[in-house]
Parts: C-alpha cells; structure tokens; sequence
C-alpha cells in the first residue's frame, strides 16, 4: 500500500475544483451537487463549503445512491440501499456529479439515469477527486482532482475523515481472492 494523496493534497485539491466549478458556471447560480454514496456525498459537502466561501452563497447538496440503477445489479453482492435526496427540483440546474474515484464510468452512466429520472436539468457535470483510468463507457470528468493511472490489479481506495477518520487516497494491491476489483471506493465505478 502506498500513499498517494495526504489531507493537504485533498483539501487542495478541492478548493481548487470548486474554482474550477464556479468558472465554469460563470457563478453559483443553479448549481446543485450530488454525492454518490459513500465518499461522494462528503466531497460534494466539502466542494459546496468551498464554493460558499468563494462566492457567499448556499449551494444545495443531496446524496444519491445509484444501486438500482447499475447494469450490474444482478452480479453484486446485495447491498442495503442508502438514501437519495434530491435538495431541489432539478429542472433547469446544472446538476454536478461528485464521486471519489473515477474508473470504468458505469457508476456515473447509473448516476446519469438516476437524475434523469427526477428531472430535465439544463447540464449534468462530473467531478471525480481521483480518475484512475480504465473506461468500459465514453464517460469523461468535466473537473478531475488528480489523474492517477492504475493497473487493473490495483485499487485507488479515498478514506475520507467522515467515514474513515482521515483523509488520503491510497494505492492497493487488489487481493487475488477477490472476484473482481470492486469495492465501494475505486472499484468498477
């Protein structure tokens, strides 16, 4: 195991997506960020804390959890569904997708679904704090913390302090008895 990012490259690396996200936007204005469960839902509070110091507004947060909607739902091990909110209609928003790790894009292709079966927001934008590579689907990061290429027998896991009690990106061998390199953080998302 090896560290790759520590809290001070994370905390960086998030303050700087938020700049990047508000230029984007041209502003707030319409902004709404969805963490996908687990560690998404985190950064996407932490990127709206971001962009309300930048620029003095409350940017709406809401998690989303995108079990159901994944194309390998039957393949899984079963999991207990975790809550989805959606803060504010999402018609007419630009809809921002906040995720840990960044790899085969389905997680983000069942997220896309997710949202869309809510509303018509005017855009939908991704922002990963680590892209690891290895895309099954034309899926791309509109905003990427990190670029950290992998192997397909290591695993990218992000600890965040809120659920792991710190914050860093780790790079993993992926255990051989493992049927495949899942997993919440990194895995096949």
């Amino acid at each position: 195991m090896s560290r790759l990012l520590d809290a001070d490259d994370i905390r960086r690396a998030l303050r700087r997506l938020a700049h990047e996200l508000v230029e984007a936007n041209h502003g707030a204005d319409g902004l709404v960020l969805m963490g996908i469960q687990t560690r998404g839902v985190p950064l996407a509070r932490r990127l709206a804390a971001n962009i309300g110091e930048i620029e003095d507004v409350e940017v709406p947060v809401g998690p989303l959890d995108v079990t159901l909607y994944r194309d390998d739902v039957a393949s899984r091990p079963p999991r207990a569904l975790a809550d989805t909110r959606f803060p504010v209609d999402v018609d007419g928003t630009t809809v921002v997708i906040v995720d840990d790790v960044l790899f085969t894009g389905r997680t983000i292709r069942a997220a896309m679904d997710a949202i869309l079966d809510v509303g018509r927001p005017d855009a939908i934008r991704l922002v990963t704090l680590v892209d690891r590579g290895h895309r099954e689907l034309p899926i791309r990061a509109d905003h990427v913390g990190k670029n950290l290429p992998t192997a397909l027998a290591e695993r990218i896991s992000v600890r965040l302090a809120e659920i792991d009690d710190v914050d860093e990106v780790v790079l993993e061998a992926v255990p051989t008895h493992d049927p495949a390199p899942a997993g919440e953080s990194g895995a096949r998302a």
